[in-house]
């Protein structure tokens, strides 16, 4: 488990994370005794901060001017204890310490009392999301262990802390120098019968304890067998959360598709029925779902997750570019990849000296913000308060990871990104003197969007290909276009990359809006189009509208096909389908075959 020790400099926090290492027997053999013969030949007095300090100006200057970790392990557990430094030119690094911890002791010195830093580091635990806080009130020698001044110390820290919306687990009264109430109960201070330091630790709530939280499986990828008449589709990721076994009913979001788990499956183990929190699995399903990676399986019988496109987060930025509006980056959460643009910034806290401010209109490397973000299209996800493994997430800029944040919460009603896109634009339509049933009567045939979609090597581009020269034939207006053209301009190198699918997908539906308000059938292919893709292009392209044909398997459940070709029918029989559909529609006029 990683913890973060925190606080003003000089408070203690090195000592504290030393004498642990002492009480709990965690030091290399002989390491003690150097340091303090260290400390006799140079005529200094022995801190137990310096088993810590490793760079000669650090125990110099008596501070600690780096992130510095360590590991020991108690009777519980093992432990990665990060030393993040307290003196105000390093908070930089503070920060970068404390975003990697699970929980946090806040050190504060009994004697010196609430400091600025101990209110900025308070405030910073808050913003990364770090809900399991314990506060030392260290020094307690320094004012003869007296109940009253920790008492004091903890009611003004709390009410402090409460504006923070951050509660506490505990308070507990040390003296980190002489092993008061750090691995042992205190004898000095019989008022206190609270946890000791390390019993706290012990009882700090891991995330690899997520095994009784609700279930939350990211789907990694679907893996597909041929041989020896293998027909399995097995789902493959991590269990994030939660528990499941065979038989369970499960839920897929952003898409809504549900089945039950048929079979738990790994590599080269003992046959399963049961995966858990922090195992690698792969799950078969009783109907042949066709779902993307990226989507979260979750059990029907439990509180599903958020699902939407417009969330409020706190971000950590470490870009080398500023966190901007309008620019779009990648956000990855969970195993989902979807493109994304800062839409407001709340308020911003600098780094650097830790200055609040609610009028910044970007964030500069290590800022620390509170962000309102949409992606272009519903991802799923948790609020960290619900589930920390999925409220968690990571944006990318130019390929390289830029900053990291929690999902505080969803505010995906009222109108999304798309919708306000499409309200802009139709404001801005102009029309010319011809409109569209003007066309439409000119050409013999209303004007159409005909998708083709379905699974690669379907045979959905051929037929698609097929039916254009077929109504071409008829003399009617219709045009094919396929996606390496949609494709020019985005990068040389992206082919079908999925990052760029969403780009790939408004190309379509912003030309098809105007191919077909001139009056064309305009007919294109979209490889494994799913319900959302298929919503996005029909509002892309209203108020004409979208007629869907699948070919094989296809990825639609909400959406019914309007017409479903399987697999491997002959193409001039599929043609004839096609033209049967197209006259019952009234899309052309007579027909025969």
């Amino acid at each position: 488990m990683n913890i973060v020790i925190i606080g003003h400099v000089d408070h203690g926090k090195s000592t504290v994370i030393g004498r642990l290492l002492a009480d709990t027997g965690s030091l290399p053999e002989g390491r003690l005794e150097s340091v303090k013969e260290s400390c006799r030949r140079n005529a200094k007095p022995f801190e137990y901060a310096f088993l810590l300090d490793a760079l000669k100006d650090e125990q110099s200057q008596g501070i600690t001017i780096d992130t510095a970790r360590c590991f020991f392990r108690s009777d519980f557990r093992d432990y990665i204890i990060i030393d993040a430094p307290g003196h105000i030119e390093f908070l930089k690094n503070m920060i970068t310490g404390a975003s990697r911890a699970e929980a946090a002791l806040l050190v504060i010195d009994a004697r010196e009392g609430i400091q600025e830093n101990s209110k900025r580091h308070g405030h910073m635990a808050a913003m990364l999301g770090i809900r399991q806080v314990t506060v030392l009130v260290n020094k307690m020698d320094l004012v003869d262990y007296r109940e009253e001044v920790f008492s004091d110390l903890r009611d003004e820290y709390t009410a402090y802390l409460r504006h923070l919306d951050l509660t506490p687990l505990s308070f507990i009264p040390v003296s980190a120098r002489d092993g008061e109430n750090i691995a042992e109960h205190s004898l000095r201070m019989p008022w206190y019968s609270g946890h000791t330091v390390l019993r706290q630790l012990d009882l700090f709530r891991s995330a690899e304890d997520a095994s009784g939280a609700h279930f939350r499986f990211p789907v990694q990828d679907i893996y597909k067998f041929t041989g020896s008449n293998d027909d399995r589709r097995i789902v493959a990721g991590t269990v994030l959360a939660g528990s499941i076994e065979v038989g369970e009913k499960v839920v897929f979001q952003p898409s809504g598709k549900q089945s039950v788990i048929r079979s738990v499956e790994s590599f080269n183990t003992p046959s399963k029925r049961s995966a858990g929190a922090g195992q690698a699995a792969g799950f078969t399903l009783e109907t042949q779902l066709y779902i993307r990676p990226g989507e979260i399986m979750l059990k029907v019988s439990e509180p599903s997750c958020e699902v939407g496109s417009r969330f409020r987060a706190n971000v950590f930025w470490l870009g080398r570019a500023p966190l901007v509006k309008g620019r779009e980056y990648k956000l990855k959460v969970g195993t989902a990849r979807v493109a994304v643009k800062l839409a407001e910034i709340n308020n911003t806290l600098d780094s650097s000296d830790l200055v609040f401010s609610r009028s910044k209109q970007q964030l500069d490397c290590r800022d620390v913000g509170e962000c309102i973000f949409e992606t272009v299209r519903p991802v799923a996800f948790d609020t960290v308060s619900t589930n920390e493994a999925t409220g968690r997430f990571v944006v990318v800029d130019n390929y390289e990871i830029a900053g990291g944040g929690i999902i505080l919460e969803n505010l995906s009603s009222g109108q999304t990104p798309l919708q306000r896109h499409i309200s802009e634009r139709e404001r801005h339509w102009e029309y010319g003197l011809v409109r569209l049933p003007e066309r439409e009567h000119a050409n013999g045939h209303r004007a159409k969007f005909i998708l083709f979609t379905g699974s690669r090597g379907s045979g959905k581009r051929s037929l698609a290909k097929q039916l254009e020269q077929e109504l071409f034939s008829r003399k009617l207006h219709v045009y094919y276009l396929g996606l390496a053209a949609l494709e020019h301009g985005l990068d040389a190198d992206l082919g079908y990359h999925e990052d760029h699918a969403d780009e790939r997908l408004r190309r379509i539906g912003e030309l098809a809006r105007i191919l077909t308000d001139t009056g064309l059938i305009f007919i294109a292919v979209a490889d494994d189009a799913d319900d959302y893709a298929i919503e996005v292009l029909r509002q892309l392209n209203a108020p004409n509208e979208v007629l869907v044909v699948a070919v094989g398997d296809h990825l639609l459940s909400r959406f019914s096909p309007d017409l479903q070709i399987p697999a491997g029918t002959d193409d001039s029989a599929a043609v004839e389908r096609l033209n049967g559909m197209l006259a019952t529609r009234e899309i052309i006029a007579d027909y025969h075959i």
